[in-house]
């Protein structure tokens, strides 16, 4: 006797095993490709700029205090001149920022990286000069300053192309720099040594212009008491990160219009700034391949020395590795549901169809595989909707002409490449939903197992199982031929 239903469907089992071997290798190719476009952004990171954040502007003065005090006692009593420096700062009153961008993509290679051009207009005022007046601690001292200077931090100076000040009416040179050292890299602009005697607690105003460049993020810290930040740019797909969301945005095919406002009540940046909190890095939000791109890291990291920020990431909302990698988690459920498939009409049409040999369900099996591997390979050139398209195709023609063949009728290879049809167009639905993807695979699952249960509710498994155990055939003897007589 010999179980040819149990060889069978243990051969058939060993098929399965394989493929999802060369769907986890077929995975780690996209995970490899991922971290390529990630190489490909920091390359234009480091040969251009990378993601910009703005902190200030805001004044600065350094001071220096001297006085005489006397050590020792009798013979050994002496004088001598003790000092102490020290930094007096101010955050604007006000922090009004106008800003225009502009998407400039970079490329290398197949990868396509966000980078942006913006001009800026940066208004600050302070409504007193009282707090970059030195005070003395000790009688008698002596009390030297000098010049006070307004500055603007930048995370990457190297996307500065111009820069422009005006300070109480009039232009001012730009230098580079800062002069607070965790937050070096900028520019700064000499105030007249006069300032602050001269202004007798008058208000200050300064407007900067600056034209900046960078890669895929932008942010500002808002350092005002009260500040507010109006940007208009081309790019359609922003996401909106920080600390702070916009507390009005209009977001078109054509681009988008955001606007925020922060007062000092609601955000400590202008007393962290003066604090010498550090600018943070800013928080991944997911670990998926090449979500760095799909959900951006627009996040202020959440340490209580890290400065508020207000940020935009400009992203591509259809990532070709991040589709490419959810579909391939379908992979192994998509070989099941198929070889199940195979197998229902296998069993309902006995008699009627050819049975199928473990060799043919492998075969099924590598085109469903393959599909994934073309998916990834044309989405390279081509956008995803399209790549998907043409691989479904491809796949769904293939196995609707083989499978005609191998259950011997047309008409069951029609009906078979229709389901699959129906099958890459739900994990198309389920790729482009975020919120409700668990839902709808849920639903389509519950509808997979209750049409398998419906369809075979008249089987007798017993005597299925009972009719696969078939003897093995053996072979007539051939009669032996009679000796010949002696004679």
């Amino acid at each position: 006797m010999k179980y040819q239903l149990l060889g069978k469907g243990l051969a058939v089992g060993g098929f399965a095993v394989m493929l999802s071997l060369v769907l986890t290798r077929i995975s780690f190719l996209v995970d490899e490709r991922a971290a390529r476009q990630q190489d490909a952004v920091r390359s234009v990171q480091q040969s251009q700029a990378g993601a910009q954040t703005l902190v200030g502007p805001l004044l600065q003065r350094a001071c220096s205090e001297e006085w005489n005090s006397e050590t020792g006692e009798g013979k050994e009593r002496k004088r001598v001149v003790e000092r102490r420096d020290f930094t007096l700062q101010a955050a604007p009153a006000e922090l009004t920022v106008d800003s225009s961008l502009r998407s400039e993509p970079r490329y290398r290679g197949l990868f396509k990286v966000n980078g942006y051009a913006g001009h800026f207009k940066l208004d600050a005022q302070w409504a007193s000069a009282d707090a970059m007046k030195p005070r003395a601690e000790h009688a008698d001292s002596r009390l030297q300053c000098r010049p006070a200077v307004l500055w603007l931090g930048l995370s990457d100076v190297r996307g500065v192309r111009e820069a422009s000040a005006t300070v109480a009416g009039k232009p001012r040179s730009v230098k580079p720099g800062t002069p607070t050292g965790e937050l070096a890299q900028g520019f700064h602009v000499e105030l007249p040594e006069d300032w602050p005697a001269a202004a007798d607690s008058a208000a200050l105003a300064a407007h900067v212009e600056l034209e900046l460049v960078g890669t895929a993020r932008l942010a500002l810290v808002p350092v005002g008491e009260a500040t507010r930040w109006v940007m208009k740019s081309d790019w359609p797909h922003p996401s909106f990160g920080g600390r702070f969301l916009p507390t009005a945005r209009d977001i078109t095919d054509q681009g988008f219009d955001a606007t925020w406002q922060v007062s000092a009540l609601a955000s400590a940046a202008p007393r962290q700034v003066l604090a010498g909190a550090k600018l943070c890095e800013p928080a991944a939000a997911s670990a998926e391949p090449g979500d760095e791109t799909a959900y951006p890291a627009a996040v202020s990291a959440n340490a209580p020395d890290c400065l508020d920020t207000l940020a935009v990431s400009f992203i591509d909302p259809v990532n070709p590795y991040v589709l490419s990698d959810r579909a391939t988690k379908y992979g192994l459920l998509f070989v099941g549901l198929t070889f199940i498939a195979v197998a229902l009409v296998e069993v309902l049409g006995r008699g009627r169809v050819r049975r199928v040999h473990p060799i043919q369900y492998a075969l099924v099996g590598l085109a469903l595989t393959l599909f994934f591997l073309l998916l990834l390979s044309l989405s390279e050139h081509l956008a995803f909707g399209i790549a998907y398209g043409i691989a479904s195709a491809a796949c769904v023609s293939l196995l609707g002409v083989y499978t005609g063949h191998m259950l011997g009728r047309r008409r069951d290879g029609i009906t078979f490449g229709g389901a699959m049809a129906l099958l890459y167009g739900l994990m198309y639905v389920l790729l482009q939903q975020e919120q409700t993807a668990l839902v709808i695979g849920s639903v389509g699952l519950f509808a997979a197992v209750a049409s398998v249960m419906w369809l075979t509710r008249g089987v007798d498994w017993y005597r299925l199982f009972d009719e696969a155990l078939v003897p093995t055939p053996t072979a007539p003897r051939a009669a032996a031929k009679p000796a010949a007589a002696a004679e």
